[in-house]
């Protein structure tokens, strides 16, 4: 009889070289769908070179350029995830208030306060929740929202936050070695406040589902709540109108609702000539209203629908200017820089903004007000217990001149 051996706790060197191995994977056949893609748009372009369009190759160009988006995507996804658990490596698993999270559990799985909780309890209704639950939350909001890995973000305890900006308004002159030097003008300080709203999720589960000591409670709540936060705070920091919410980059562009607010001024826009089609000298164009000493840290953000219409473009040279991941840690590139899929973007229409290229670290500025609060609600939807969460989060551009948008032509 083959003794059964109980298997070893997997590490986290060992859940990374499986990442690792998917991601090797994922790549390998992101690539063969590439080349068939290129093979597939060259019998296209020879048949409209003949004038004639057969939808047998449109549909499997379209199929096609369908597989290599869903492809590109699964490995931005394993990307984030491998470098997640590279961030999270050397943090530890011990919880920062053993008490504290020994009671917070109790109370979410029976409903007992304990003396340890009430410290907890906050203002505005709930309880805070434990520092590694709250960490287990927005480590997960970080792999599934795009903004959060490409802007600077910004944690704080007060009801929001306010930067200065220096308007470089410092005079200066020439002079002789023996002339007199007048007063110059000095420097002007213009204020930016930024006020985090609220975002909630409220899931629910059985009380049977909590009284199973083998479910995994944070990851649980981490699940259900990454869902409805990343999908709010995407469309937020894309368009958010700022009453309660994060003010989204595209309401800085110029003409937009926020144009005027930041002291510097607008995003800039160049427009393109068609109303739901871009050219390569567009894009282009679009990379150089950006000035050089601030494309180092630049890429471009657009949809998944405007990915696939740019992923046809070529240069003069009959080369695409779209190119995938090649190895871990790429991501899609589009004439040299990376592009982060933002599915809140708009899609390709008449006078709408698809395409924004630019520095969104040094361009746009996420507040987290420190803790995620959780209330525990057993009585409204009997026989489920629902956790109604909230965290307080805020958003803005903090420099518009790092980032430039492309706009569709009015028609």
């Amino acid at each position: 009889m083959t003794k059964h051996v109980p298997a070893r706790p997997r590490g986290i060197v060992a859940v990374r070289a499986d990442a690792s191995s998917d991601l090797k994977a994922l790549i390998s056949g992101l690539n063969k769908d590439w080349e068939s893609f290129k093979a597939t748009m060259a019998d296209k372009d020879r048949e409209l070179a003949k004038k004639f369009d057969d939808v047998v190759t449109t549909e499997k160009l379209e199929r096609i350029n369908s597989s290599v988006g869903d492809l590109q995507k699964a490995v931005d996804d394993a990307n984030a995830k491998i470098a997640a658990l590279s961030v999270g490596a050397g943090k530890s698993d011990a919880p920062a208030d053993k008490e504290y999270t020994d009671a917070f559990r109790a109370h979410f799985r029976k409903g007992d306060v304990q003396a340890a909780l009430n410290k907890g309890a906050d203002d505005e209704g709930g309880y805070l929740a434990p520092i590694e639950w709250d960490r287990t939350i927005t480590d997960q909001l970080v792999q599934v929202s795009p903004m959060r890995q490409i802007a600077q973000v910004q944690n704080i305890s007060t009801a929001g936050f306010k930067k200065l900006f220096n308007n470089r308004g410092t005079g200066s002159g020439w002079v002789g070695e023996a002339a007199a030097r007048t007063e110059t003008t000095t420097p002007e300080f213009s204020p930016l406040t930024f006020t985090p709203g609220e975002i909630y999720a409220n899931p629910a589960a059985t009380q049977q589902m909590l009284d199973d000591s083998v479910i995994n409670l944070e990851q649980w709540l981490a699940n259900e709540v990454e869902v409805e936060f990343a999908y709010e705070e995407g469309v937020a920091f894309v368009s958010g109108n700022g009453t309660n919410k994060p003010a989204g980059f595209l309401t800085y562009v110029t003409g937009a609702a926020n144009a005027a607010v930041h002291p510097w001024g607008a995003i800039g826009l160049t427009t393109a000539a068609a109303a739901a089609a871009v050219t390569t000298d567009e894009i282009i164009d679009l990379v150089y209203t950006l000035p050089g000493e601030y494309t180092q840290g630049a890429r471009f953000v657009m949809n998944r629908s405007t990915q696939g219409k740019v992923r046809k473009l070529k240069d003069g040279d009959d080369n695409y200017i779209w190119q995938p991941s090649y190895q871990a840690g790429q991501p899609a590139q589009l004439v040299g820089y990376p592009i982060t899929e933002m599915a809140a973007m708009p899609n390709m229409a008449a006078g709408a903004v698809p395409i924004a290229f630019g520095d969104f670290r040094r361009g746009y500025l996420i507040v987290d007000r420190t803790g995620v609060r959780v209330l525990r609600d057993p009585y409204t939807n009997k026989p489920y217990v629902h956790f109604y969460t909230t965290k307080r989060v805020g958003g803005g551009v903090q420099d518009p001149t790092v980032m430039k948008a492309l706009k569709m032509a009015a028609s």
